[in-house]
């Protein structure tokens, strides 16, 4: 049997597990992995500039391609607890990405050594395992669970703790004898689906609201397919935004207090059945139950068992892989459509696109400083079908989600429950990582972008191009929006006379010096018709340099977007809403009016 140190056989195995690129930071506890990461050769290594950016990296990486799993690396103490945050965005998620952190030697553990931190105990909360590991000879079999874990019911990460003295131990191990442990994900039966049909069939009204598991199961074609084949809009969640073309006939729109379209709370509110795939009935997109629920029956499929019922109970609850469910539903709807039986859902879904075409938010404005709205009409134009968009949290998120466009999955990668600021920069070199030739544009506030921008360093150093859209308006905007229930505007307010760019005025941090400085482009625009050309002049730079390229957009300080603070039935439009066409010129449906 071959001999070599169990690190070796750690990165082995991370190839044959299909790992390709890891993201990481190197230190004195994890030094022998990375001696044995340059000997194996095989898995490109992204240096990160902080390791909880290069946990987000893994996450983007993971997100942006069914299969991905993302590594990040980090050494021992501070390097594990910075990457909790990552850990936390993923497990949220139902991401899976790998951390492998060093750590002291296990003689030491127990004596407040450098650096020695019990990162297992730390970490279990935010992942499916956390394991320190303290034999070498079990170091194979911990990463083989590892793996197995991550895509084995609903997806998560993993933490392994791996000390010093065990990596450089040497160990029996023939890579080639590796064979991963077979994946198991429950799959629903087929009495349960034809329950399910039945029930949909039985409903006048019925929608479908397809989440992020969808994607994870790689199973949109299938819901497409399903919707098709029933005639049933599709509801997508924020998590599954893209499932199905925001241009397809079924598409009825997103539903919730903030991320949501006029006519998708809409069209929920007239619905009288809902099936629920891979979704988790979030309190952003349902807002207060009894409104969410009343008068509806409701069919919930999800891969977690426990997540059946925890937020309200389903008059049926399925556990299983969303494209285990689908591919029955498509086969029981394909049998009862021959046979007839389906109902003809096309007067409701008719409804559904008039609502679309008459109940829109307006885009259009030529105001200096400029309105967001018309930052995200500009982007519509500029970036196609093709476009990746990477976000995480903040009224740009918010009136993004709400104005954009997505025509794929994994076209809107975004952070969903956690929502960590400073998460967009790294996520987005990650999704660029895993699809270099592909369109990847960011969007970020000016605080979300502050908080981790040493990492566009990493995009110059290792030559990851993607548009990153900033949106600055020198405020902690949607906690200044929140504020206003407590007649406050405290502490949000992040304005100051920069010394050094007197031109600013109140904007404070001067993006375009500090992205030049880390050797990546930028450019600023302050007038509505500079918004265009600096999209296309910022796709040309990017493909040029091979750099990630800024586009800071100065907004008007206060601009209030359009949310609810408890349900789908009360939204609060803040801004004045379109009333002809040229109010939203970039709409899905042009508008009609009444």
């Amino acid at each position: 049997m071959p001999r070599m140190t169990a690190a070796r056989a750690a990165v082995e195995i991370l190839k044959r597990e299909g790992v390709s690129n890891a993201f990481g930071v190197p230190g004195a506890a994890i030094n022998p992995f990375y001696a044995a990461l340059k000997a194996s050769g095989g898995v490109n290594h992204t240096l990160a500039r902080h390791v909880e950016g290069a946990s987000h990296m893994a996450e983007g990486y993971t997100r942006a391609a069914a299969g991905n799993i993302g590594v990040c690396i980090g050494t021992s103490g501070p390097a594990g607890t910075d990457m909790i945050t990552g850990l936390y965005s993923a497990i949220a998620d139902s991401i899976p990405i790998l951390c492998i952190t060093g750590q002291a030697p296990t003689a030491v553990l127990h004596k407040e050594d450098f650096q020695a931190v019990d990162i297992a105990s730390i970490a279990k909360p935010v992942t499916k395992a956390a394991t320190t590991v303290l034999e070498a000879a079990q170091v194979p079999g911990v990463f083989q669970q590892a793996f197995h874990l991550m895509r084995t019911g609903r997806p998560g990460p993993v933490l392994i703790d791996l000390p010093i003295d065990v990596q450089l131990t040497e160990i029996e191990f023939d890579p080639e004898l590796y064979e991963p442990i077979p994946v198991h994900k429950p799959a629903a039966s087929r009495k349960q689906i034809e329950r399910a049909v039945a029930m949909l069939n039985a409903s006048e009204r019925p929608l479908l609201v397809a989440g992020g598991g969808v994607i994870n199961a790689d199973a949109s074609e299938l819901l497409v397919e399903f919707a098709e084949l029933t005639g049933v809009p599709v509801v997508p969640t924020l998590m599954g935004w893209g499932i199905l073309p925001d241009d397809h006939e079924l598409n009825a729109g997103m539903v919730g207090l903030q991320t949501s379209h006029r006519y998708g709370n809409a069209n929920f509110l007239e619905s009288d059945f809902v099936l629920g795939i891979g979704n988790r009935w979030a309190n952003r997109h349902t807002g207060k139950l009894d409104v969410y629920t009343q008068g509806r029956t409701f069919v919930h499929v999800d891969i977690e068992p426990t997540q059946l019922g925890k937020i309200f109970a389903p008059d049926l609850g399925i556990a299983s892989d969303a494209k285990a469910a689908l591919e029955l539903f498509v086969e029981v709807a394909r049998g009862l459509k021959a046979a007839g039986e389906l109902k003809d859902r096309s007067a409701w879904a008719a409804s559904t696109q008039e609502r679309r075409a008459t109940l829109q938010r307006r885009t259009h404005f030529d105001n200096v400083p400029l309105k967001p709205q018309r930052v995200y009409e500009e982007m519509n134009r500029a970036f196609g079908p093709e476009t990746r968009y990477v976000t995480t949290i903040g009224l740009s998120q918010i009136a993004g989600a709400q104005m954009l466009h997505v025509y794929k999955p994994r076209h809107w990668i975004n952070c969903g429950q956690a929502g960590p600021l400073g998460w967009t920069i790294p996520a987005a070199l990650g999704v660029a990582t895993a699809d270099p030739e592909g369109t990847v544009v960011a969007l970020s506030g000016d605080y979300d972008f502050q908080f981790m921008l040493e990492e566009l360093a990493v995009g110059a150093q290792h030559r990851i191009p993607y548009v990153h859209v900033l949106v600055n308006n020198s405020y902690l905007g949607l906690i200044r929006q929140a504020q206003r229930n407590f007649d406050i505007d405290f502490q949000v307010n992040l304005e100051f006379e920069n010394l050094n760019s007197p031109e600013l005025g109140v904007y404070g941090v001067d993006h375009v010096k500090v992205v030049e400085g880390l050797g990546c482009k930028a450019i600023r625009v302050t007038e509505p018709d500079q918004l265009l050309p600096a999209f296309e002049e910022a796709k040309k730079l990017a493909a040029e340099f091979r750099v990630p390229v800024v586009v800071e957009a100065i907004l008007e300080r206060v601009t209030n977007i359009a949310m609810s603070g408890s349900d789908i039935a009360s939204v609060n439009e803040f801004e004045d809403l379109a009333t002809e066409a040229s109010h939203a010129p970039t709409a899905i449906r042009p508008l009609t009016t009444t």
